[in-house]
């Protein structure tokens, strides 16, 4: 027998989750929330597949041996598998064991070189905070970011644990966004002058407890590492910026500082009672990432983990891993377009009955037949679609309203 989920069911425990007082809620930001437009002059960073294009073009015109060493390494690798992060380990691996020798057509500085010009392109393409004239955008164009919608929330919802974001990307859209809103976020820095990453305060929960949290898990264009000072310091972005960059290196990096402290935050979130965490434009490709959720859910504890995957392209499947951590953990909900793994049971999405909920659009479509079936796409798993389904409940008073209903 088929199993089914009703989105009409689910969405109300979202509202719930969100308007309850007594729930602390973060959320966990991959690259597709980079994707997500609202207008043609939204700002957005490539998707992978255009990054890695772009960038192979370009350091393939940088030098004739850079174009000649990555395209045997797209035969090598095979075209499916030829990826910026598939690329960058590739040549780190080659350029640790070459020795005096040639490959590909390049030799140990040839690979080196070649990773730091990649390394060069990837921050040019995510630094798209920068105008053509090297200036940071204006309002009106920061005003048509989903950051923005996002942040407004925020600025609206009066909570009495503030909002965490735990956040992949190394672009500046979330700062911008908030910033444009005027919402007070903290980010694991203190001073002016010259900010430094205090390890401390992440790992102190009532540090600035009434301010958001941006926790940028992956690093962030501007970290420096200070020589003199030996001290992580946030300054004007160059290419001594500490990123974890998408390759097999990763997995180590991330057990350095600052990462380290990051990532122990989020195993600290999730072992509080009563703590959510929504992921969004979030593929659970992240390995280092999620045995900490995972580990982390393990204690004896009430918390929860929604992830919000955009499974147009069937990343939901029985054998896929994001399938199998759903099925494996009760713990974690996983919320596809057009299937849901809940309680471990996976099932498609189908409205028990047909709803009169005039915001039923705002998180499902229902597919278009002659004979209604209940059949749809569960559309919040795209930022922009989340962020207006956010909002609505704002200019409803739904938050305002449980609040008060609460307290009576």
């Amino acid at each position: 027998m088929e199993n089914y989920h009703d989105p009409v069911e689910y969405i109300r425990g979202i509202q719930q989750i969100l308007i309850s007082d007594k729930k602390r809620i973060a959320f966990l930001f991959g690259a597709g929330s980079s994707l997500a437009k609202k207008s043609s002059k939204t700002l957005t960073v490539p998707a992978i597949t255009k990054m890695t294009t772009d960038i192979v073009k370009a350091v393939g015109i940088l030098k004739s041996k850079y174009k000649i060493a990555l395209q045997q390494i797209s035969e090598e690798l095979g075209e499916e598998n030829f990826n910026i992060e598939t690329i960058l380990s590739n040549l780190e691996q080659k350029a640790i064991f070459i020795g005096k020798g040639t490959l590909n057509s390049l030799e140990k500085e040839g690979f080196e070189n070649l990773i730091l010009e990649i390394k060069k392109n990837v921050r040019n393409m995510v630094s798209v905070h920068i105008d053509d004239e090297e200036n940071i955008v204006k309002k009106e164009i920061v005003n048509e970011l989903v950051h923005s919608d996002f942040a407004n929330w925020i600025s609206q919802a009066e909570r009495k644990y503030p909002i965490e974001i735990f956040t992949t990307n190394y672009d500046f859209l979330f700062e911008l966004g908030l910033e444009n809103k005027e919402v007070p976020y903290y980010d694991g820095f203190c001073g002016s002058l010259r900010p430094f990453f205090n390890p401390e305060s992440v790992e102190d929960l009532s540090f600035l407890s009434n301010q958001t949290k941006l926790w940028k898990i992956h690093g962030s264009l501007g970290w420096h590492f200070d020589k003199d000072t030996e001290k992580i310091l946030r300054v004007f972005p160059d290419e001594e910026d500490i990123l974890i960059y998408p390759s097999n290196l990763k997995y180590k990096d991330s057990k350095k500082q600052p990462y380290e402290a990051l990532l122990d935050r989020l195993s600290t979130f999730l072992k509080q009672d009563d703590s959510i965490l929504i992921t969004c434009g979030y593929s659970w490709g992240d390995e280092h990432i999620n045995s900490r959720i995972i580990s982390a859910l393990r204690t004896n504890t009430t918390s929860h983990v929604i992830g919000l995957i955009f499974d147009k392209y069937d990343l939901i499947k029985p054998e896929s891993n994001i399938s199998k951590i759903g099925a494996n953990n009760s713990k974690i909900s996983i919320y596809g377009s057009k299937s849901a793994i809940i309680g471990c049971k996976f099932g498609n999405w189908k409205l028990k009955s047909k709803p009169n909920l005039d915001d039923l659009g705002l998180y499902f479509g229902e597919d278009i037949e002659d004979d209604w079936s209940g059949n749809g796409e569960f559309l919040l798993s795209d930022f922009g679609n989340l962020s207006t389904f956010l909002n609505s409940m704002i200019s409803d008073n739904e938050i305002k309203k449980a609040g008060e209903d609460g307290k009576k």
